[in-house]
């Protein structure tokens, strides 16, 4: 099969499409192109995910949660958030969605093994029926055994999606339909004697399915479903219109999310007492819908001036009230919202000017988010941009209120809203190093931590959090070879009792490229080294599935080094690695979190290929 597009015919010649026209897009619009190079970045994002893990540390199963090495705050929300905050790093939001525009059609596969009995696969298609109409067909699934007992993972996520406009270029929509089912078996972590025999390296444990777990019984699944339509009409100008432009716009956004635990004999001794002995079910629903409108003007002189109203409404629930020592905890939470906003974009004085601003007034929940910055080109090798995020919203609604059969975790809180300040920069020094950094504030910072009970609670900080970080990346390249450096500075110097990370994130990785076989074959292969400093890492509750704070062991300070060897082959990426290869020679006790085992040496392949018919 040729590795290029075939294209329109004429009567003497079959001319093949440019790569460049094979149309990215997101759900705000901006485009890119497929790329089908293999780069570095390339590797970094050749995972379950699908992006760089970089501030992220896995479990040991495919398809497991992720402890953070980092803060991760979304200043843009301004509403509360369902909660089971663990099980969304492969839940796919509306933002998560891209449309397509492509002159034939266009298919990528990927596929990877993963630790033990199992694979995953992501397999997507799209087609432009005509040129205005295009349609977009995916699915990821991953099934994966794993190493140690009791920690199976099955998910799968399907994605549809639809791109049109009118031959006048007047009018366009973009709608897509997702559906995802994300279960987990949840083991609660080896018990104290499989921890001890894990920490000493007993060579009879290098077998990790005769470590002991404390759960054999218990899954959780979060299921998903929603819709997406997002459309604009002109009366000025049309989409491709470089000047003078003027349309209304509409988005409609419907999202449901159902949280499931399931445990068929309730473990007592350590989440506490519970409701019945058998068949635990602890199911939470959650259903959201955001509607807004939007008058947009955009002109060369004036900038782009959008504002924005709407309606949100959203309705978290259980199907029973809780009566407890402490009094009622209600069965369900209502928000009715009216938003308004607006952005403003624009180029003055050489400054690159983004201006993003959004109020929710009603109820229990209202909240603001605010955003402001300004881009300059310093020269033709340094660009700066730098600004200010602020946010206001009610915290997590599983801090609010929450009901399971264990009676640990039945709670309802009148917590205040969290607010958020940042400073932001980011300077692209070509010569020097991309650096990027932010000082926060937080107040009200909410998390989950231990009461004197050691029940895990949710709780809401009195003081405020502060934390500043600056990253720095760089690849230096030697001829064929290359070095290629992401270094992460953090420190909490308010909270740090609430707020644990590592002072010191890296990755850094040396690797040779080249072309072999008469250019028939590009390779990248090499050593990538990661590591992060010593610090007390947050432990995870596999009934809320959240992570806690814990202030009594730390872990980390350990150095994992992978070698890999990639190649492209016409369209093909193929994918080659020995994962955490020293802990073959040293062995491995490490943890990704409290109880949950770090990874151990492992052989991965896989590739990413697309077919352009």
């Amino acid at each position: 099969m040729s590795g290029r597009p075939k294209s329109e015919k004429s009567k003497d010649t079959v001319k093949e499409p440019t790569i460049d026209l094979f149309k990215i897009i997101s759900v705000d619009n901006d485009t890119t192109q497929v790329d089908t190079s293999l780069t570095i970045q390339k590797d970094y994002k050749f995972n379950y995910l699908r992006r760089d893990l970089f501030g992220l540390l896995p479990f040991a199963n495919t398809g497991q949660t992720y402890n953070r090495l980092t803060e991760f705050r979304d200043f843009k929300s301004v509403i509360p958030k369902f909660g089971a905050r663990a099980r969304h790093y492969n839940f796919m939001e509306s933002s998560d969605v891209y449309y397509y525009h492509v002159p034939t059609p266009l298919t990528e596969l990927y596929f990877k093994t993963v630790p033990e009995q199992g694979q995953q696969l992501d397999a997507f298609f799209t087609v432009n029926t005509s040129e205005r109409l295009n349609f977009s067909v995916a699915y990821k699934g991953v099934r994966a055994l794993g190493r140690y007992r009791h920690i199976l993972t099955s998910s799968g996520n399907f994605r549809t999606t639809l791109n049109y406009q009118t031959k006048n270029k007047r009018y366009r929509a973009k709608a897509h339909f997702i559906s995802q089912d994300l279960l987990n078996e949840e083991n609660g972590g080896l018990t104290d004697d499989a921890v001890g025999s894990y920490i000493s390296k007993v060579p009879e444990f290098d077998d990790r399915s005769v470590l002991d777990v404390n759960f054999e019984n218990a899954e959780s699944t979060l299921y998903g479903k929603g819709f997406f339509l997002d459309h604009e009409y002109y009366l000025i100008g049309a989409q491709d219109t470089i000047q003078n432009k003027l349309f209304f716009s509409h988005r409609l956004d419907y999202s449901y999310k159902k949280f499931q635990y399931l445990q068929s004999a309730a473990a007592n001794n350590i989440l506490g007492e519970s409701f019945q002995s058998t068949n635990l079910n602890d199911e939470t629903r959650f259903r959201n819908l955001d509607n807004t409108f939007a008058v947009n003007f955009d002109n060369d002189v004036l900038g782009k001036l959008t504002g924005r109203a709407g309606y949100s409404f959203f309705d978290y629930w259980y199907d029973s009230v809780f009566v407890g020592e402490d009094g009622v905890a209600e069965d369900r939470l209502e928000g009715r919202l009216v938003n308004v906003g607006g952005s403003y974009d624009n180029y003055i004085g050489g400054f690159n000017l983004h201006g993003d601003v959004s109020f929710n007034f009603g109820d229990d929940f209202s909240g603001n988010h605010i955003l402001a910055s300004a881009g300059y080109q310093l020269d033709q090798n340094n660009y700066l941009n730098f600004g200010l995020k602020q946010s206001s919203r009610a915290p997590n609604l599983n801090f609010l209120l929450y009901q399971s059969n264990y009676v640990n975790y039945n709670w309802q809180n009148n917590f205040d809203n969290e607010n958020a300040q940042s400073l932001f920069f980011e300077l692209s020094a070509k010569m020097i190093a991309k650096f990027s950094g932010e000082i926060t504030q937080i107040q009200n910072y909410t998390y989950f931590s231990l009461d004197y009970n050691a029940a895990v609670k949710p709780f809401q900080f009195g003081g405020d959090v502060r934390y500043y970080k600056v990253k720095a990346e760089r690849e230096f390249s030697f001829g064929k070879f290359a070095l290629d450096n992401t270094v992460l500075y953090q420190n909490v110097s308010d909270g740090a009792d609430v707020l644990n990370l590592p002072e010191l994130v890296t990755r850094n990785t040396f690797y040779y490229k080249d072309f072999w076989f008469d250019k028939a074959l590009y390779l990248q292969t090499g050593l990538s080294l990661r590591y992060f400093s010593s610090y007390q890492m947050d432990a995870y509750d596999p009934v809320l599935a959240e992570f806690y704070v814990q202030n009594e062991t730390e872990f980390g300070n350990y150095p994992v080094v992978d070698f890999f060897f990639n190649g492209k082959v016409d369209q093909a990426r193929i994918f080659f690695k020995l994962e955490n290869l020293n802990f073959l020679i040293d062995g491995n006790n490490n943890f990704s979190a409290p109880r949950y085992p770090h990874n151990d040496f492992m052989v991965r392949f896989g590739l990413v290929w697309n077919f352009f018919l």
